[in-house]
């Protein structure tokens, strides 16, 4: 065979390789740029003394004991286990300490999360976060302290708590595409002077983009190896 003949016959299984690296190399940045889909709603928290864990139970289902606290953050997660949590520590002395015992009651410390601009239904501002002391009966639930400091209080058909103190106006639990980040730790608590700045962040953690990752530069190092070994391969085949 002529060397004119071997080389045409090798152009052809090098340009089929150079076509499937290709379209390996987009299907692997691709599944690097994909976006996971989170749900907008406020996740419910109990304080275990010094953290939050999430609930696992619902606030109409749950009644808590005298000296309890509870968190509702609001925020975009993907499940519970990447759900954001109350940015204040759940301290039932510093909630509750303007607030008396009183005979037949409990008090029921509650941390309520807005959460920031970013995770804010379009058209929205979330209000400052808050603490608030629920003095209830001893059997109130968990949602019956909420409505006697937050009212007005939305819900679905389903019971899914929807709004707190109003917010937010629409929407409930509704799935947003987006990345939603990873469970993170609670961040200082913010007041209301602190929106502004808080606004300002977001924005510009909504500009940043996400590269690849380590994983993915990996894979196409990988694929190309293995082209750059069939083609040698190939060469001393000739």
């Amino acid at each position: 065979m002529s060397r004119a003949r071997a080389a045409a016959r090798l152009r052809v299984p090098l340009v089929s390789l150079l076509a499937a690296l290709v379209a390996a190399s987009a299907v692997l940045l691709g599944a690097g740029s994909a976006q996971a889909a989170g749900y907008r709603y406020w996740s419910f928290w109990e304080g275990n003394g010094k953290n939050w864990e999430y609930a696992t139970q619902g606030p109409s289902l749950l009644r808590p004991d005298d000296g309890t606290v509870q968190g509702f953050r609001f925020a975009v997660s993907e499940d519970s286990g990447d759900a954001d949590q109350p940015r204040r520590a759940p301290d039932f002395g510093a909630i509750c300490a303007d607030t008396p015992t009183e005979d037949g009651k409990k008090r029921v410390a509650l941390v309520i999360d807005p959460g920031t601009t970013t995770d804010a239904p379009d058209g929205e501002k979330p209000p400052a976060l808050r603490t608030a002391c629920a003095r209830v009966a001893p059997d109130a639930s968990s949602a019956e302290a909420l409505a006697a400091v937050a009212k007005p209080l939305r819900y679905d058909d389903s019971a899914m708590l929807c709004a707190i103190s109003g917010y937010p106006k629409t929407g409930c639990g509704e799935q947003v595409s987006g990345d939603s980040g990873s469970a993170k730790p609670s961040e200082p608590a913010k007041t209301t002077d602190d929106q502004d700045k808080d606004q300002s962040k977001d924005k510009s953690e909504e500009g940043d983009g996400g590269g690849p990752s380590v994983g993915l530069l990996v894979g196409i190092g990988a694929v190309l190896l293995l082209g750059i070994a069939a083609v040698v391969q190939a060469r001393r085949r000739r």
